[in-house]
């Protein structure tokens, strides 16, 4: 799949980042967005080492990689950060914007310059300034992980929601956004949110503040983007989920 350009301003705009033409070894597909303002972007969820050369590609296509000036992790899977040296390498003007939980980590990575890292507090960071633009950085922790971020566009008014919203499709299946017809996602949705959302009082607090947001699109690290009725309909669905240590008598056989 190319470049998809969710939103276009003339000034500002919001892209969804090609996938992967054929199945890899069993893995599960991965979305990275890039957000370019002016002549500058921002990257969102960039992916592993596996995905950095088709991911530089697919940005190259859009803005040269050095005029990228924030890279945001939601958090610290490898299918999210693991290629973080490599954009370093590349995006020799980038911070790396990942919470406080995590710096820590980084090093695991091969991160040991904390000077171009930018650690998130957990209540967030609220209208973070960039070039032109600004980005609210929401809590979403314990959804999955225990320190975790999504990233709001107040322009675009699309929420990236890392891996609250994920739909794991087959292969042959994979539709990039649907504004109708939640419901026909939810036998792809329903069990990772089940076994990976940790209870319904973290799903209920985070869907009550987003939904403070105007949002036009909820974009997913995994699977379907949700636009308008549908991002509707899964906030919803997800505000009475029972999940995680709510069901927890299900994950033990006995």
């Amino acid at each position: 799949m190319k470049n998809l350009c969710l939103y276009d301003d003339g000034e500002h705009k919001y892209y969804l980042l090609g996938w992967e033409e054929t199945e890899e070894g069993g893995l599960v597909p991965t979305n990275q967005y890039l957000i370019v303002h002016g002549n500058k972007g921002f990257l969102l969820d960039p992916g592993g080492a596996h995905v950095f050369p088709r991911v530089l590609a697919n940005v190259s296509e859009i803005i040269s990689p050095k005029n990228i000036e924030g890279i945001f992790y939601s958090h610290q899977d490898p299918d999210v950060s693991s290629g973080v040296t490599m954009w370093l390498s590349i995006a020799t003007n980038a911070k790396i914007y990942i919470s406080e939980l995590w710096v820590r980590f980084l090093p695991h990575f091969g991160v040991y310059d904390k000077r171009r890292v930018v650690g998130i507090k957990d209540k967030g960071n609220v209208n973070m300034n960039f070039s032109g633009y600004k980005l609210d950085f929401i809590p979403a922790h314990f959804l999955h992980a225990p320190g975790n971020f999504n990233v709001y566009d107040p322009i675009s008014k699309i929420l990236f929601s890392g891996d609250i919203g994920v739909s794991v499709l087959p292969f042959n299946k994979r539709v990039q956004m649907i504004e109708d017809n939640f419901g026909e996602l939810l036998e792809y949705m329903e069990g990772f949110h089940k076994r990976y959302m940790s209870s319904n009082k973290a799903c209920s607090k985070w869907v009550n503040m987003v939904s403070k947001y105007e949002i036009s699109i909820i974009a997913p690290q995994h699977g379907t983007l949700l636009k308008d009725k549908a991002a509707r309909d899964f906030l919803n669905w997800f505000k009475n989920l029972k999940c995680g240590v709510d069901i927890i008598e299900e994950f033990y056989g006995r």
